[in-house]
């Protein structure tokens, strides 16, 4: 269950992580608001991540809006550009 005052997208990433920046890029560049969860660095710790995406990288994203919780920067932008970037 949400709060009615946090954005419906969750982004789980690293600090300095490039694959976790390039999503925070293109979240930014259709300016959508977004919660981030830093995850632990220790690749073996990242419980929270697995039991919400099955897997231990990053970054997740999970869109509430639209109920999608997907993986992997590359099917992150192609999701955020084909759901948010319209044919503009």
């Amino acid at each position: 269950m949400s709060n009615a005052d946090e954005p419906p997208i969750t982004l789980y990433r690293l600090q300095a992580c490039p694959f976790c920046e390039r999503v925070v890029r293109k979240l930014e560049e259709y300016g959508l608001e977004y919660h981030s969860r830093f995850v632990e660095p220790m690749h073996s710790d990242r419980n929270v991540v697995k039991r919400i995406s099955g897997t231990r990288t990053v970054p997740v994203i999970v869109d509430e809006a639209t109920g999608v919780t997907m993986a992997e920067s590359d099917n992150i932008v192609a999701y955020l550009e084909t759901t948010y970037g319209g044919a503009n």
